[in-house]
């Protein structure tokens, strides 16, 4: 079992789910804050590049270290997961960034997002926090198998 690529794994998790659990809970509080609101549009700008990051360090480090220890059943579900995680990061990316973005440059950043765009998040936010939850929980029982 190499440790750089646990390393690397845990890594990827330490930046992206905390980025993750930072602009979730601002998303939440800014559902009926206008205050919150602004203080998401603002954060976003930072927490974006760091799930990335996250992701991709995650994602690497995994795929080496399940490819080293031949775990082929974890490594297909944890591929799925990221797929899956990285749709929504696109969609969180390239449509809901913009608005935000587009916002506020109009001074509508503390505005409170329309129902209809606060379900379309609700639905993000479930699939983002059950998504990095449920594939670090398959990471640590991968090296629970390995009694580490």
């Amino acid at each position: 079992m190499n440790p750089v690529f646990i390393f690397i794994t845990i890594a990827g998790y330490i930046i992206g789910l905390g980025a993750v659990t930072v602009i979730d809970l601002h998303g939440f509080l800014g559902r009926t804050s206008k205050y919150w609101t602004e203080a998401t549009t603002r954060t976003h700008k930072i927490t974006k590049p760091m799930i990335w990051v996250g992701t991709l360090l995650a994602f690497t480090g995994g795929l080496l270290f399940y490819y080293s220890e031949y775990l082929e059943g974890l490594f297909k579900l944890h591929i799925f997961i990221f797929v899956i995680l990285a749709l929504n990061g696109l969609f969180l990316s390239f449509v809901i960034s913009p608005l935000l973005l587009r916002r506020e440059k109009e001074g509508k950043q503390s505005e409170i997002l329309s129902p209809s765009w606060q379900r379309k998040i609700i639905v993000s936010f479930i699939i983002s926090f059950t998504g990095w939850w449920g594939s670090l929980l398959l990471f640590v029982l991968a090296l629970a198998s390995f009694n580490v």
